[in-house]
């Protein structure tokens, strides 16, 4: 396929997902009111939700203030809505760990030449640095729009209170495969796991053919995976370091000493 042919066939699936996204949060309803008993009260309300959060429930959960770099932080404990996720795609693809990492496997890939059907010069490394960019793209629109909205899953972070680094590994690679849902419960990440597995099926209609087998496509995919992880450590410990640095009148996170905002790791 040739580079005017890739670039034509990006602006069309561009085209495309904000079309379908835009279609589908005009149209999305706004997410049911948990049901109470009658006369529960505001602390029994407050209990019940907090009990129902299963294991995430250990953690601070959320930051006070949205983050630039990581827009998927949490920053409330609440679900997002459909209009909130497909917000949250838009600010994920232009959000400089996604432009970071499109940018550093471009070079990397091109120093390997790989894939050689893009060869070699500025003009190769623009296209190896625009099918990342896609594949992040769409990746976060599978994932963290479509999937989740149509699932009722929350694609966001809720990063830990106390991180250490063993069991920051093992969160971050645990909520590769266990998110939230909408209603705050620990579920099975249907979205997390097809978003990128998606996004490397559609690459394969601009990649090189030498990249379109089932073997480059799992290899690709496993990759996606491993990315998030390491992305996952580096948000985990995102509110730690700003707390670490004495930051903390930049209102980056909630006091985790604050009854009722956040949680103490158990």
């Amino acid at each position: 396929m040739s580079r005017h042919r890739i670039h034509q066939f990006t602006i069309f699936a561009f085209s495309i997902m904000w079309l379908l996204g835009s279609a589908l949060t005009l149209a999305a309803q706004q997410p049911a009111r948990a049901q109470t008993s009658p006369g529960s009260s505001p602390t029994e309300q407050q209990a019940t939700s907090r009990t129902s959060e299963g294991p995430t429930a250990r953690f601070i959960g959320y930051a006070t203030n949205p983050s630039a770099f990581f827009p998927d932080i949490a920053t409330s404990p609440g679900p997002l809505t459909t209009a909130g996720k497909f917000k949250l795609f838009v600010n994920q693809s232009i959000s400089p760990p996604f432009l970071l990492t499109a940018a550093f496997s471009a070079a990397f890939n091109q120093a390997r030449n790989v894939p050689e059907g893009y060869g070699q010069g500025w003009n190769a490394y623009g296209s190896r640095f625009g099918a990342n960019m896609a594949r992040s793209s769409s990746s976060s629109f599978f994932g963290t729009f479509l999937l989740a909205s149509l699932l009722h899953e929350d694609p966001r972070f809720f990063p830990e209170s106390k991180p250490s680094l063993w069991r920051t590994f093992k969160y971050s690679t645990q909520r590769i495969v266990i998110t939230r849902n909408d209603s705050g419960r620990d579920v099975f990440n249907t979205s997390g796991l097809l978003g990128p597995l998606a996004s490397e099926g559609l690459a394969n209609a601009y990649l090189p053919s030498s990249e379109r087998t089932v073997g480059k496509t799992l290899t690709r995919y496993a990759a996606d995976l491993a990315w998030r992880v390491g992305g996952n450590m580096f948000k985990d410990y995102w509110p730690t370091f700003f707390r670490n640095m004495g930051l903390n009148r930049l209102k980056v996170i909630p006091d985790p000493r604050t009854p009722g905002r956040a949680q103490q790791a158990k």
